[in-house]
């Protein structure tokens, strides 16, 4: 049965495995691709979808897809690891800020404590967006390293210099890597502020500030202006009084206990978490809007010669070749499943066997093949034109070489349904039960029914 590419793939795993691919040949040179630019060419269509087309059929063949699997599953692992380390890091920071009651906590030591690393990573962030365009930063590097150890899988070695390279064509790669640092860094900031309401709401703290150097107008003037936004969305600020209270350790803050909580509280949430939410939501948006936008590169020296294997100059509309008259091709086009007839075709006769037998009517002769010229041109037919079922004879006083046994292979692919017919050895000759054996395990492992007896109930009403 022919292989076609896994239908549940998105528009970015298509384009990825195509890159994949495309590295691969660069590096290692030229795949064998007879069979896969021959589904191609019959499943039509314009050169970027023959091309993907060509690309996904290698991938699943060569064991790619797998491997995208299995650095799917890296990829998930390494962003759990991630996003439990940002919960545990939130936790740990308000409990740092807060600590465990028994002293005052003064709130700007508190605020730098919750916000400041937050607040220079996202500066960072900014200059690296601006100056240099990484917005992906050590968190998203990080992800992808852990992502391909992860994996442990060799074949996935090679996807992700492909992603790169894809995500590359539209600068993607600042909108999918931003898009994880920033849902971090939020989710970090969740945890953060859900431990600081927890203790909040469970221990009795205390507020002050201090200084040595600075008078207590700054300290009004700085907590009111860290205030205004805040107090917009219905977060309490002290008044001046309970500022200037709050700076000396000898006085009661029972006054000001839940106005600093408050203050504090709202602080984290609209200068920590909301410009985090946001820069995700806004990194999403751009993300969806560039994926949309992928496109092959038609100008690639690789895609440039497979242009005149997939689409030649001379390219035929339909069969024109010499083929055998009574090769059936049916008019329900090519689908295995719905298509009708059947096909008997010989690999390597010896020329003083009588071939070939009698046939049903229904049955079409495709001859026997021995060269090479002979097996494209079928193999371009039977790709065009599936049959339902397929009979294929072979010699079995042959060796069950890999040449032969790839044919097979590449046949049966063609059709809905493939049997192999191992011919009896002809008056006064004998088999050689080692040999035959041979073609028996050979044939098993390529999952193909095999018999001795002639098929043609079967090709002519598929059964027996």
């Amino acid at each position: 049965m022919t292989a076609t590419p896994n239908p549940t793939l998105s528009t970015l795993d298509r384009f990825w495995l195509t890159e994949a691919v495309r590295l691969r040949e660069e590096h290692a040179g030229p795949l064998e691709d007879d069979e896969a630019n021959r589904q191609a060419r019959a499943q039509g269509g314009e050169l970027p979808e023959l091309i993907e087309y060509r690309a996904l059929w290698l991938a699943r063949r060569d064991g790619l897809l797998i491997g995208l699997q299995h650095w799917r599953q890296g990829a998930r692992l390494a962003g759990l690891a991630l996003a439990l380390l940002a919960v545990f890091t939130g936790a740990g920071l308000a409990w740092t800020a807060l600590g465990d009651g028994a002293r005052p906590v003064n709130v700007f030591w508190a605020l730098g404590s919750l916000l400041g690393l937050n607040l220079l990573t996202l500066l960072g962030w900014l200059l690296g967006f601006v100056l240099v365009g990484d917005s992906g930063g050590a968190l998203g590097r990080l992800w992808l390293w852990l992502s391909e150890k992860l994996a442990r899988d060799a074949r996935a070695v090679q996807l992700a210099p492909a992603l790169l390279a894809v995500l590359d064509q539209r600068r993607l790669g600042r909108w999918l890597l931003g898009l994880g640092v920033h849902g971090l860094w939020l989710l970090m900031m969740c945890s953060a502020l859900l431990t600081l309401l927890a203790l909040l709401a469970t221990r009795r703290y205390g507020f002050v500030w201090e200084t040595t150097i600075l008078g207590e107008g700054t300290f009004v003037g700085l907590t009111q202006a860290l205030g205004a936004l805040p107090s917009l969305f219905g977060f309490g600020t002290p008044d001046i009084e309970q500022i200037r209270a709050s700076g000396t350790l000898t006085n009661d803050f029972d006054s000001a206990r839940q106005s600093w909580a408050g203050w504090l509280v709202g602080v984290v949430l609209i200068y920590g978490l909301l410009p985090r939410l946001l820069l995700m939501l806004f990194c999403l948006w751009r993300w969806r809007c560039g994926r949309s936008s992928l496109r092959l590169d038609l100008d690639l020296p690789a895609y440039r010669l497979l242009r005149e294997r997939l689409q030649p100059p001379s390219e035929r509309l339909g069969i024109s070749d010499a083929a055998p008259q009574r090769l059936h091709a049916p008019s329900a086009g090519a689908q295995l499943n719905g298509s009708e007839g059947a096909v008997l075709v010989a690999i390597e006769l010896e020329p003083n066997r009588p071939w070939p037998p009698r046939l049903p009517k229904s049955v079409a002769d495709a001859g026997v093949l021995d060269d090479r010229e002979q097996r494209r041109r079928l193999l371009d037919q039977l790709t065009r034109f599936p049959p339902q079922r397929l009979a294929i004879a072979c010699d079995p006083r042959r060796s069950p070489d890999r040449g032969t046994l790839a044919l097979i292979g590449e046949l049966s692919r063609c059709a809905a349904s493939t049997r192999v017919w191992l011919l009896q050895a002809p008056a006064g000759q004998a088999l050689d039960s080692r040999r035959l054996q041979d073609w028996h395990q050979a044939l098993d492992g390529l999952g193909l029914a095999h018999s001795s007896s002639a098929p043609m109930s079967w090709l002519e009403s598929g059964h027996d």
